[in-house]
């Protein structure tokens, strides 16, 4: 960035236009790249420039990390085939694609073409996570966008290293040397991830300090990433690796008031980092545009050609995959139009060595496709997700989290019966309580009683209970999540053990 002013002014007018956002029930991404160039087309604002090893080192660990923490580990497992079809062979031919296309039609270099193809072969975590956030997915569409997102990097991010190399050198690109490359990056960084998981696991299991707890949280994607970057594989792929790990063993690290403490300290820096990254790649189109617009008229149409070939490559594979697999057209149709572009392209592609020819153009085109994703995608996807028939009903998620409640204070009943040491008024009232609770009725207003060590041996049991459901397949993640947060506010509101 140009200046600390210009942070400040960024950061305000993206959390300005995050908010509206929320307001108006908008997709955040997409509101904010429309602003971003709106205000980068004022004459007054100074061109905003990127440094990609800003995006690639402090801004996407972050996000990646907190993506892959939200994936449910278990409804991965159920879709793993399909996710390693896009993840790879989708990849594959959405760069085949591309660079044919962009051979063919915006001058580019044969080499320098298929440098773009991999730049925009996989779609973007951030940008599909943020997008997907407030959309109401079924579990099984969910988890294969998150994880195809985010797993797809890996073999995109192979492609754009041999395909550079490739167009530095003049020569073609060598297949063999990639099938090696994307075994170590992708390989080598999932082991780099595991291996980080597994310590700060040991670490956090260990500690009971809030304040450090948040400090090894927000450190853990950092640390996964450089650790990976200096032996020379995937820092992507070991953020969202021990992202996945560490957020299935997350309810057993810690306590209730720093769990509560780590999800709104992650809240906050992902919406920043969010909002600013969103604003920034709208802001920076202009002048990319202006670089290289000799011939504006032309430059649209081969945007539109690389736009269209991404998405017709991705509905060829998409459908005879849900056709072959059993699974839905009408899911098959919100996954294909699902497959948003954003901050890792646009990384990748800034990365480029300045001296190939064709730098600017592709640098441009990865932009204006990375704007033209986020805005018609982005606010068309939700409208498709409610024609389409699969968007989860409000009602079945409710009746689910009711029975779980209910179970879970039947739970807390059978625990408070087996203690003796309670006496037999608060234990009436607890009772009471509990029953309305198993009942699915309000419950009695809330009577101050003293006990807490009590009321925190019933609390342990309904997250025990918690547990129970979620690994029998009785609840979703979603549900589980909503109620251990529930448990976890009424601990903390105990006060401190006497």
């Amino acid at each position: 960035m140009q200046s600390v002013e210009t942070v400040l002014a960024l950061i305000v007018l993206a959390t300005v236009v995050a908010v509206s956002a929320r307001r108006f029930r908008v997709p955040a991404p997409s509101l904010l790249v429309v602003a971003g160039v709106a205000v980068g087309l004022l004459p007054f604002v100074p061109r905003v420039s990127i440094d990609p090893q800003v995006v690639s080192l402090v801004v996407l660990p972050p996000l990646l990390y907190a993506a892959a923490e939200d994936l449910s580990w278990r409804e991965l497992r159920r879709v793993w085939r399909p996710v390693t079809i896009l993840a790879v062979g989708l990849v594959l031919a959405s760069a085949a694609g591309v660079g044919l296309v962009a051979a063919a039609l915006t001058g580019l270099p044969a080499a320098m073409a298929f440098v773009l193809g991999a730049i925009l072969a996989s779609t973007d975590p951030v940008a599909v996570t943020a997008l997907g956030r407030r959309l109401p997915l079924p579990p099984r569409v969910s988890t294969l966008l998150q994880g195809e997102s985010l797993f797809n990097d890996a073999t995109s991010l192979v492609l754009f290293r041999v395909a550079v190399a490739g167009a530095a050198a003049g020569g073609a690109l060598s297949w063999q040397r990639a099938s090696g490359l994307f075994v170590l990056l992708a390989g080598g960084g999932a082991v780099v991830g595991a291996l980080v998981a597994a310590c700060v696991a040991v670490i956090r299991r260990r500690t009971e300090d809030p304040v450090l707890e948040t400090v090894i949280a927000l450190l853990t994607p950092y640390t996964a990433y450089v650790a990976a970057e200096a032996v020379h594989v995937s820092g992507v792929t070991a953020v969202v690796v021990a992202g996945v790990i560490l957020g299935g063993l997350a309810p057993g690290l810690t306590n209730p008031g720093i769990r509560l403490q780590l999800h709104a300290v992650y809240g906050t820096v992902v919406f920043l980092l969010e909002s600013v990254v969103f604003a920034v790649i709208g802001l920076t189109l202009p002048g990319f545009v202006a670089d290289v617009a000799t011939d504006p008229p032309r430059l649209l149409v081969e945007v539109l050609a690389v736009t269209a070939t991404l998405l017709a490559v991705r509905v060829l594979w998409v459908f005879p995959l849900a056709a072959f697999g059993g699974g839905s057209l009408r899911g098959a149709a919100v996954v294909s139009w699902a497959g948003a572009r954003g901050v890792l392209p646009l990384a990748a592609a800034l990365s480029v060595p300045l001296d190939l020819p064709g730098r600017e153009l592709t640098v441009t085109i990865t932009a204006a496709v990375i704007v033209l994703t986020l805005t018609v995608q982005g606010f068309t996807l939700s409208p498709l997700v409610r024609r389409s028939g699969i968007a989860a009903s409000g009602a079945d998620q409710r009746a689910e989290e009711i029975r779980a409640d209910s179970a879970t204070a039947r739970a807390a009943l059978a625990r408070l019966e087996e203690l003796d040491s309670v006496p037999p008024e608060p234990a009436a009232t607890l009772r009471r309580a509990l029953r309305h609770r198993i009942d699915a009725r309000p419950e009695p207003a809330p009577e101050h009683i003293p006990l807490q060590e009590v009321r925190r041996e019933l609390i342990a049991a309904e997250l025990r209970e918690l547990d129970r459901l979620y690994a029998e397949g009785e609840i979703g993640d979603a549900t589980r999540r909503r109620l251990q947060r529930r448990l976890d506010l009424r601990d903390t509101a105990l006060g401190d053990p006497e």
